[in-house]
């Protein structure tokens, strides 16, 4: 199929109000170990759609899945009313897929590895405006092999994006990369949702969940256990949170009589309550009636990370080990 015809095949499939991805029962065995159980999502055009979980959760499985990479065991998966087994040939003129392991010839050439890559596809981007953006220009005419861990990881990134793909599925994107090269790909995947693209962003950094994603799919031990915006997920880490040094110790039964109070963590001479009510003048006054007085206190409320832990933690899945080889 030509250039052309998978563009025109493309347009005429895709209808606005219908998702771009859709992912309905999926299902992914590994012998006798389940890496995604019955997994069902659909995504929007132009969305910034996360899946976020613990390592080992079925995330990458998930993303292979949908991009054509593996056979999934049951259930279906519809992108853009194509199919990634039986269509492979179209979705891969308008898909660009980051994966979390990739690898290069060693001997080739980052800028010809750029330009080997844009001339598989139409409307290709601008190898060196990528090369900048993602700042590894300095290292055009280097091989694969003498690249660092981070800078192959821009590449691979670089790589899923000359395309100008209308979906990017980009696993753990900015895994090894520094703070400043991370705030600069955040930049650079915002532009690519802004010219229209949709982005499927697997990642475990609950802050890049937050700045990037509409919405996210939390999966563990293979399954699906919540799916809203990140503000919603992060809604379910429930109350409010308080956390201070206490002048000496008090057990748990005296901080649970504290009205309010309904859960207790403790790490180093830091004490966390969470709660409801008034809770920051419910610990300073039950406490200070005991002699006991508190310093470095922090209240907030409940983010995604507090979420992701609470959920993780809650979810009653039987975790089943994969089988020794």
């Amino acid at each position: 199929m030509s250039r052309t015809q998978i563009s025109d095949s493309l347009e005429s499939l895709h209808r606005e109000s219908d998702p771009v991805v859709t992912v309905q029962h999926l299902v992914k065995r590994y012998g006798q170990f389940v890496a995604v159980n019955d997994v069902s999502f659909s995504i929007k055009e132009g969305e910034i759609f996360g899946i976020i979980g613990p390592n080992g959760a079925g995330k990458t499985t998930a993303v292979e899945c949908i991009s054509g990479l593996r056979v999934p065991d049951s259930g279906s998966i519809n992108i853009h009313g194509l199919s990634p087994l039986k269509d492979r040939n179209v979705i891969r003129g308008f898909l660009g897929v980051q994966l979390q392991e990739s690898t290069m010839p060693p001997r080739l050439k980052v800028g010809e590895a750029l330009r080997l890559f844009a001339s598989f596809h139409p409307n290709p981007a601008d190898p060196n405006g990528l090369l900048e953006t993602l700042g590894i220009s300095h290292v055009k005419n280097s091989t694969y092999k003498k690249l660092s861990g981070g800078q192959k990881q821009r590449l691979s990134i670089a790589l899923a994006l000359v395309g100008n793909p209308k979906i990017a599925i980009l696993d753990e994107l900015t895994t090894g990369l520094d703070p400043e090269a991370r705030r600069e790909t955040w930049a650079l995947i915002e532009s690519i949702r802004d010219h229209g693209a949709t982005v499927i962003l697997v990642t475990h950094f609950m802050d890049e969940a937050e700045r990037l994603c509409d919405r996210l799919a939390l999966i563990n031990h293979g399954k699906l256990i919540a799916l809203d915006t990140p503000e919603a997920i992060a809604a379910q880490a429930g109350g409010k949170r308080v956390r201070f040094v206490p002048s000496k110790p008090v057990d748990d039964k005296t901080m649970y009589a504290i009205p309010g109070v309904k859960e207790i963590e403790r790490k180093e001479a830091y004490v966390t309550v969470i709660g409801a009510g008034d809770l920051v003048a419910s610990v300073i006054d039950s406490l200070t009636r005991i002699g006991v007085h508190v310093s470095d206190i922090e209240a907030r409320g409940g983010n995604l990370d507090d979420a992701f832990v609470k959920l993780t933690r809650d979810d009653t899945s039987k975790v089943q080990e994969r089988p020794q080889s």
